[in-house]
């Protein structure tokens, strides 16, 4: 390090090389979940579609999510989550068409989050300290779970809130202000964490007037997506809505929680799991994030999911939500500790431990099986039902075989109603989302036989199905 406090090439080189490295174990989760036929048409299919749609020049199209939540064929995913950013992933579709592409593009953005995170925890804690800060990210839950379901706009906020939080410590008012906007881009309800980071910078001399900016922006923005963007590209303004709990609509929810505060206080911890899910968040930063007031930035959008009734994936510790606030936990455990100079190597040797010692009970386990890397007869037989389906062919697809077969034909979701395409790839042998059960699937299999469909692949659960004649209409 130079006198002026700035990163030495060296120093540069092995924070790159923790990303590099991190990037790369992401991607091999991914890949590696893939051919184990754990990922998903639900939601990979749904992304690789809309990207593809995008590197076209048109609008970010999912036909599998269209069709199956009767939205239409020519559904635009901007109807289902504001995510105009996705379009920056449009050109590595020029390179490579597949949904691979997108799992590359996930495991880059998530792991280059370390290095802003690295830089703002070494202005506070000091070198040595900001690798283990940036060591526990990489190694963190939120980061591995996100990481193993499919890909999501997720990967995205990371990265962003941590330029964001860097770019504040640094004094840089302007880049603060790009970084919240670009945020704004990613999904809808992002406009929460930029009312949040306005709560923090609300308690700051010499940012209030931004963070006044950012609370009514924020808030105003989360509005005018979810109601009037979503809404104009075909989606519906109360998909979402989970709180029936505390009301009908925004209104009534806000009344409940004023008038009858013990109710929402009670929805934080029903189901329990929510708790669970909310230690083992804060449990990163070893409980530290509750000791600064950059733990407001997370408030708004605990509260959007904590206070939910239904929609269940999001309060678990799976699925990707909580990548949505992980790099607020370190860098709020950051800004307690630096105060606390005589507890900064404990801690950091602590939120590594705890990033280790949760491996184990994480997706990240997988890649220490060594039947992760190789099909077994089923796996391979579901292979080779895919292969059977051929080139620009519209598919009705098995969720966990969807992934497959996206880069080369057109996928819908084999659902619990008939859509009559050309092929049909089903699975018999197991419950696959979205029937009620296998025997649902296997009474699907003789209902397209006696409709006229001809069984052109079967082995083991797996049955590929053809009906000649023209496509219908979706």
């Amino acid at each position: 390090m130079d006198r002026d406090g700035v990163p030495s090439r060296r120093e540069w080189l092995w924070i790159w090389a923790i990303a590099g490295v991190a990037a790369v174990v992401y991607a091999v989760l991914s890949f590696v979940r893939v051919h184990a036929l754990k990922a998903g048409a639900y939601d990979l299919v749904i992304f690789d579609q809309a990207v593809r749609s995008y590197s076209e020049f048109r609008l970010p199209v999912a036909i599998v999510k269209g069709v199956h939540n009767d939205f239409g064929a020519g559904f635009s995913v901007l109807g289902d989550h504001w995510s105009p950013i996705l379009a920056l992933l449009a050109p590595l579709y020029w390179l490579h068409d597949g949904p691979g592409t997108l799992l590359v593009a996930q495991a880059l953005l998530l792991a280059s989050a370390a290095v802003p995170l690295w830089v703002f925890a070494r202005r506070a804690l000091g070198t040595g300290a900001a690798y283990g800060v940036a060591v526990a990210y990489t190694l963190s839950w939120p980061v591995v779970e996100a990481v193993a379901f499919d890909f999501h706009e997720a990967a995205f906020v990371p990265l962003l809130t941590a330029i964001m939080l860097e770019r504040r410590q640094a004094g840089r008012k302007a880049a603060v202000v790009v970084a919240a906007l670009v945020l704004l881009c990613v999904k809808e309800d992002m406009g929460l964490l930029v009312a949040g980071f306005g709560l923090v910078l609300l308690t700051q001399a010499g940012w209030r007037a931004l963070g006044a900016g950012f609370v009514a922006g924020g808030v105003a923005f989360t509005g005018l997506a979810s109601q009037v963007l979503i809404p104009a590209f075909g989606g519906r303004r109360d998909y979402y809505w989970a709180y029936g709990a505390l009301g009908d609509g925004v209104a009534g929810a806000v009344r409940t929680i004023v008038t009858d505060p013990l109710t929402a206080l009670g929805l934080l911890g029903t189901p329990p799991v929510k708790l669970v899910t909310l230690l083992l968040l804060l449990g990163v930063s070893l409980l530290a994030a509750l000791g600064s007031p950059l733990v407001l930035m997370a408030v708004p959008l605990l509260a959007e999911r904590m206070l939910a009734s239904s929609f269940p994936n999001w309060w678990v510790p799976e699925y990707h939500y909580n990548a949505f606030l992980v790099v607020v936990v370190f860098a709020a455990g950051v800004d307690c500790v630096r105060r606390l100079p005589r507890l900064r190597k404990a801690w950091v040797a602590g939120i590594v431990v705890f990033a280790l010692a949760a491996l184990p009970f994480f997706s990240l386990a997988q890649l220490a099986d060594p039947g992760s890397y190789r099909r077994d007869a089923r796996e391979q037989a579901a292979a080779e039902a895919v292969a059977a389906v051929p080139d620009g062919a519209l598919a009705e697809v098995a969720n966990n075989l969807g992934p497959l077969l996206t880069g080369r034909a057109r996928v819908l979701l084999l659902d619990r109603t008939p859509r009559w395409a050309p092929w049909v790839v089903l699975e018999t042998g197991r419950r696959v989302f979205p029937f009620k059960n296998a025997q649902e699937q296997a009474d699907r299999l003789d209902a397209l036989v006696a409709s006229g469909y001809e069984i052109r692949f079967r082995r083991d659960a797996y049955v590929v199905l053809h009906r000649p004649g023209p496509e219908p209409r979706l």
